[in-house]
């Protein structure tokens, strides 16, 4: 596994440590719902289970990538530096100034 695919996977188990009652409703899933899908139970609630962090993501403004780095980061400085690291990549490859990107992000550069 990717580092980058380890530290989703922590965020991940975070997110759902912190979320007794999503872990009970996903432990809980009718696996009818997954059958008529093709899916497997675990693939099925394995979908469920980023459907809710990519919501949480939302509901707090963020990208899915930054919840991510957020409940991953050893400090909120780690967090905020690493944050602004992958935003200039963002910036960087779609060609964009990084003042104008942060403007338009509302990021401090």
């Amino acid at each position: 596994m990717a580092p980058t695919d380890q530290r989703h996977e922590h965020a991940l188990k975070v997110f759902l440590d912190a979320r007794p009652e999503l872990r009970e409703s996903l432990d809980h899933l009718n696996p009818l719902l997954a059958q008529a899908k093709g899916e497997t139970q675990a693939q099925y609630r394995e979908e469920r289970l980023h459907e809710a962090f990519e919501a949480e993501a939302e509901n707090l403004g963020l990208f899915a990538w930054e919840l991510t780095l957020q409940l991953t980061a050893e400090t909120p400085e780690d967090y905020q530096a690493q944050r602004r690291e992958v935003h200039r990549e963002v910036a960087e490859m779609a060609g964009m100034d990084w003042l104008e990107y942060c403007d338009l992000y509302g990021i401090e550069p």
